[in-house]
């Protein structure tokens, strides 16, 4: 294909990006309206990520059992093309689901919650295979050593769906007025304000997931690529991942089960849920390092598994994604819920309710838009002076397009706008720290995504809030960054190893709901030491995958 093509190939497949990122912020506002309108606590509400993300795990883990049964990779015999069409048109049909699947609910029906689970697991589902199409398409529409920078651009497109989402779905649902806590709970009761926005969004999205479909479809300047790699086996992989499905499965189910009938949740009841659930946490854990000791003795059997690079490297996408959705997802609750009597939340800022909160959920995933764009300017080729000038300019570029989104519908106030501008400083000045090298960027946003959770932790007003928001720029360039070292030097196993690296968006299932209950048993504020001990992770990855690269002696 010529230079040209590639552009416009790309120029069409970054619509699917931008899906993404407006549907899985939009969740941040959506959650704390099914808690409120479906009356549950904050573990419950956290299902809406467990079933969204969750189908990218059963998803990916589906395609690849499937796979192994034919010795053939399905993916790959459909075409990148083709894999994303199919996707899309199964996210349509969730997204249609949701129309019957609230038909008719009226607030505190929870029974009907779990209905929109199901229609959210389908959309997912669809989502999962997009991304295991869309990002190896996205390297190959071009020189894969410029990959990564195809996907930070496509990255940035994705943020920002991330940004304008929470906007959107909160304008939809609670309008351009603003009503204190009980107005708003009075007229969810009242059934002023009713799922029926929402049943028209979905329908809305349902659409646009078939306009894209036939984007795609009909697109002749998208070509139908395909992976040359063979597919590679792995019954001792396979059958791990199975037997950690069931696992997590059995562990969530038994939860379930203590939510069914009219049983009052006593102490002892959460504390044996939140029991359950560090022990499905503990199970991915436990899997990795298990596949990681037994793969190091006799690697036979074991495919993309033998390489500690890619183990680890599943670990981190594992705590990657689910500290950026985890920090967005309870950032509501927080932002929502009182301590005591006192009119302040857990920050020690005025009380918001569902239709305030959606500002501060913009802002958040704009600050991986932020982190992203600058990712991006790579990709043009710029000289080193520009470069640097740009590493500047675009981070306040972003932020201007970040206040201009929410500018419509709400403002952020001059000292709002000048702590967010100086977490942006602290940004750059990592990115300049960083120089480009994935190693460095990841050890240096690592530890300051921890220091800021740290911060959030032990103070409180905005000093508490903005450290919690900065999270998203910390988070903004570690996907690329974790991808690539996670499949340097994995030769014909790269292609297995990146569906792996797929599966593991599987954190964004299982710690979120995690926090949810720690905040349940404790508080909300507390529960964010869950985001700290993600980082800390990560921070552990970056150190240990440069010495594993090395040993190997593997560019990077």
């Amino acid at each position: 294909m010529t230079n040209q093509n590639n552009k416009s190939a790309l120029t069409t497949l970054v619509t699917v990006f931008f899906f993404w990122g407006f549907i899985a912020a939009s969740n941040g506002v959506f959650i704390p309206f099914c808690k409120t309108y479906f009356n549950i606590d904050q573990f419950q509400s956290q299902l809406v990520d467990f079933a969204f993300y969750g189908a990218y795990y059963i998803g990916a883990l589906l395609l690849f059992i499937m796979s192994s049964a034919i010795k053939k990779d399905i993916l790959n015999n459909w075409g990148y093309k083709a894999g994303i069409v199919y996707g899309l048109l199964l996210s349509a049909v969730g997204a249609f689901i949701m129309y019957p699947a609230t038909a008719g609910a009226e607030q505190g029906q929870t029974s009907v919650f779990y209905f929109v689970l199901i229609a959210l697991f389908i959309v997912g589902l669809g989502f999962s295979l997009q991304q295991t199409a869309a990002n190896p398409f996205a390297i190959a529409l071009g020189d894969p050593k410029t990959g990564s920078h195809r996907l930070n651009l496509a990255g940035g497109i994705n943020s920002f769906g991330t940004t304008i989402g929470p906007i959107v779905v909160s304008f939809v649902i609670f309008g351009s007025a603003t009503w204190s806590t009980d107005e708003l709970a009075q007229m969810i009761t009242d059934n002023k304000i009713t799922l029926v926005t929402v049943q028209n969004l979905y329908l809305g999205v349902g659409t646009l997931f078939l306009v894209a479909a036939a984007l795609f479809y009909f697109s002749k300047k998208l070509p139908a690529l395909k992976s040359e790699t063979a597919f590679e086996p792995a019954n001792k992989a396979r059958n791990l991942l199975i037997l950690l499905t069931l696992v997590v499965v059995g562990c969530f189910g038994y939860i379930f089960n203590t939510y069914s009938g009219d049983a009052i949740a006593t102490e002892a009841i959460e504390q044996t849920r939140l029991i359950i659930l560090f022990i499905a946490l503990f199970a991915v854990i436990g899997s990795v390092f298990v596949a990681n000791s037994m793969a190091s003795k006799k690697p036979q059997g074991w495919g993309a598994m033998k390489y500690p690079q890619l183990v680890l490297g599943m670990l981190a996408i594992f705590t990657y994604v689910g500290v950026e959705v985890t920090i967005g997802s309870n950032l509501g609750e927080l932002l929502k819920q009182g301590v005591g009597n006192s009119n302040l939340n857990a920050l020690g800022l005025p009380i918001l309710n569902d239709s305030e909160i959606g500002k501060y959920i913009s802002l958040y995933w704009g600050g991986l838009m932020i982190g992203r764009w600058v990712g991006a300017i790579t990709v043009f080729n710029p000289s080193q002076g520009l470069k640097k000038a740009l590493l500047i300019i675009v981070p306040y570029i972003a932020f201007g397009v970040i206040l201009l989104v929410n500018s419509y519908n709400s403002t952020f106030s001059t000292n709002e706008i000048l702590f967010f501008g100086v977490c942006i400083a602290v940004q750059i000045f990592g990115f300049f720290l960083a120089k480009d090298s994935p190693v460095k960027t990841l050890k240096i946003f690592s530890f300051l995504g921890m220091l800021g959770m740290l911060i959030g932790l032990f103070s409180s007003g905005n000093i508490a809030l903005f450290a919690f928001l900065s999270g998203g720029l910390f988070c903004s360039i570690m996907w690329p960054c974790i991808f690539t070292l996670s499949i340097a030097g994995l030769g014909k196993y790269t292609s297995q190893g990146s569906a792996f690296l797929i599966m593991m968006i599987l954190g964004g299932a299982i710690i979120p709901p995690v926090q949810g209950k720690l905040a349940d048993v404790f508080n909300i504020q507390s529960s964010y030491w869950i985001a700290v001990a993600c980082f800390g992770y990560l921070l552990f990855y970056a150190f240990r995958t440069k010495t594993v690269l090395d040993k190997q002696g593997v560019t990077y």
